[in-house]
């Protein structure tokens, strides 16, 4: 989903998002500290509930942009063969408990009929518009397949997505280091031989 509003773009990876109502967030910061028996007062808090504003319109930043942007330009080189970018860092946050996860993404495709490609760099920042959103990793798994799939027409398509959720690591059962795998397969890539090529090249450290 894209917005009229501008994106204020720190650096290539630290967007603003000016479609997330700080202050409204900030209010309701300020709400949980002392729902949690804390004063939002004392000097440690004090401007807490608006750096966690700023904070959200950062971490949340990839929820109004739309892939089509950064796909929007691809190059005819009439390249036939898989291409992957693997072991792509990103933080996300879960959607049940508002916690972090975080891992590597990894992401293939077989060119189209025409040869077009993208950036290289174009594909970490499509993991980073996904992950930039409450989320869970089953979802973004998929949303970065399709997205490759409309933009970029491909043959075929592989997501490989491998996570620690503090959810299960800093709470809950507490098992820190536990790591969640999810794949997403399109096209050519769903046959056997080509699979096992890309499954190899992204396995292979």
């Amino acid at each position: 989903m894209s917005s009229s509003h501008d994106f204020e773009v720190i650096d290539p990876q630290t967007v603003i998002d000016p479609n997330v109502d700080q202050p409204r967030i900030a209010a309701a910061v300020h709400e949980i500290l002392l729902a949690i028996g804390e004063d939002p007062e004392r000097d440690g808090l004090k401007d807490t509930p608006a750096r966690v504003a700023k904070a959200y319109a950062e971490i949340f930043s990839g929820l109004h942009q739309d892939p089509a942007a950064i796909l929007d330009k691809s190059f005819d080189i009439g390249h036939s063969e898989l291409v992957v970018v693997k072991d792509i860092p990103f933080y996300s946050t879960c959607e049940h408990h508002l916690v972090p996860f975080h891992g590597r993404a990894h992401v293939g495709y077989i060119p189209g009929e025409g040869g077009k490609v993208t950036g290289l760099s174009k594909l970490a920042r499509l993991v980073d518009l996904f992950a930039k959103r409450p989320q869970v990793q089953e979802r973004l798994t998929t949303q970065i397949v399709e997205a490759l799939e409309t933009h970029l027409e491909p043959r075929g398509a592989i997501v490989v997505v491998e996570c620690e959720h503090l959810c299960m690591s800093m709470r809950g059962v507490k098992k820190p280091g536990t790591l969640t795998t999810t794949s997403a397969v399109r096209g050519q890539l769903r046959e056997p031989a080509t699979r096992a090529e890309a499954m190899s090249l992204i396995l292979g450290r």
